[in-house]
């Protein structure tokens, strides 16, 4: 019998050979992540008048018959413009078995550009979300909210974590987990609905940079390039100046850093939610599954930064340092994988401080 946790790599490999997991095309290097499966963009994408979740007994293409303005080919790129919503059939279909769940989330790359992602199931009564048993196609809801992005059929922008039974680990377990392998460094250290992570608005000292801020009217990013833009063609950077707080003004877009240094050992995943809403008037974007072995001393981390992506809502709020803004929830692994992130598998975010995406040239 299968022990209840996150399933790695190697075990997704056999849910290919299975045909649990179905693709016309075979993976491709690096798409399959020590705990997560990269999701990749089919041929075509439905631009659509808003998001829907179809509901019970729903198929996603009876509602994009009802509610697609036209249609667009991705097969030679085409631009996903902010402020629109699309449906994109993924080239990643699933028969689970009645014991596997699933769960999908931005990949973290895409987090760090505002594209807002989720991932919707036939029948869906919620996003990024699979029950167990589930058989069907997989389609992404893309909604780019800062920059303009350039996508092709192949794209990976969405990530899907398997699971099986209750991996999740309670707070009174990972109190001991914590005691035993120090998972988060550094900062506050509290655990509460999951390990608690805290903002960086000191850096190094006065004048140290501490945040960007996007632009609006950018051009386009081409989400397959890396090193590939200049960040200051995107990005404003935050230098600290005086007190160790920032104002967030409202639907403006921030990517930040934590106070603490993240450790998710060989045995466990972790993944970033929400802090409670009613502590402040924002968000951190919900980009977040971390890998076993993200800040790893043995996979090339010695504890790595969560690079934060935060939004405030409709009014400014004042942050802190030290504040508290989101948590990391800790779950087993079924099995430890053959391999950990940071070792070999183009794995960019290892030993990161605060970073953007890949996307981006280091700011000289």
């Amino acid at each position: 019998m299968r022990p209840d946790g996150i399933l790695p790599a190697h075990m997704i490999e056999d849910m290919f050979r299975a045909g649990t997991i179905r693709s016309e095309l075979a993976p491709v290097d690096g798409q399959i992540q020590p705990a997560s499966l990269d999701l990749r963009l089919g041929g075509l994408a439905y631009r659509v008048r808003a998001s829907f979740l179809p509901g019970n007994g729903v198929a996603v293409a009876d509602k994009l018959d009802a509610f697609a303005l036209h249609t667009i080919d991705l097969t030679r790129g085409a631009v996903l413009e902010t402020g629109c919503v699309y449906i994109v059939p993924l080239q990643e279909s699933l028969a689970l078995p009645d014991a596997i769940s699933a769960t999908a989330n931005p990949k973290s790359s895409t987090g760090r550009l505002d594209v807002f992602t989720r991932v919707i199931t036939d029948g869906g009564r919620a996003f990024d979300t699979v029950p167990a048993g589930y058989n069907g196609p997989l389609y992404a809801e893309i909604s780019p909210l800062t920059f303009p992005i350039l996508v092709r059929s192949g794209s990976r922008l969405s990530q899907i974590r398997f699971r099986a039974g209750e991996p999740l680990i309670p707070d009174n377990e990972l109190e001991g987990v914590h005691a035993r392998l120090r998972l988060v460094s550094g900062g506050m250290e509290r655990i509460g609905g999951g390990v608690q992570l805290s903002i960086d608005l000191e850096g190094s000292g006065d004048g140290s940079l501490v945040g960007y801020r996007a632009k609006h009217h950018t051009g386009v990013i081409d989400v397959d390039l890396k090193d590939a833009h200049h960040p200051l063609d995107f990005w404003d950077p935050i230098y600290r100046r005086g007190a160790a707080e920032l104002v967030l003004d409202p639907n403006e877009f921030y990517i930040l850093v934590s106070q603490e240094a993240v450790h998710v050992p060989p045995d466990f995943a972790a993944e970033m939610v929400p802090f409670d809403p009613l502590v402040g008037e924002f968000r951190v974007h919900y980009a977040g599954f971390f890998d076993p072995g993200f800040g790893h001393s043995t996979a090339g981390g010695t504890g790595s930064r969560a690079v934060l992506e935060v939004r405030s809502h409709d009014v400014p709020f004042i942050l802190e340092h030290g504040q508290t803004v989101g948590r990391l929830v800790y779950e087993h692994m079924a099995e430890r994988p053959h391999q950990l992130y940071g070792e070999g598998i183009g794995s960019n975010y290892q030993g990161q401080e605060l970073k953007l995406s890949k996307h981006f040239r280091a700011l000289s």
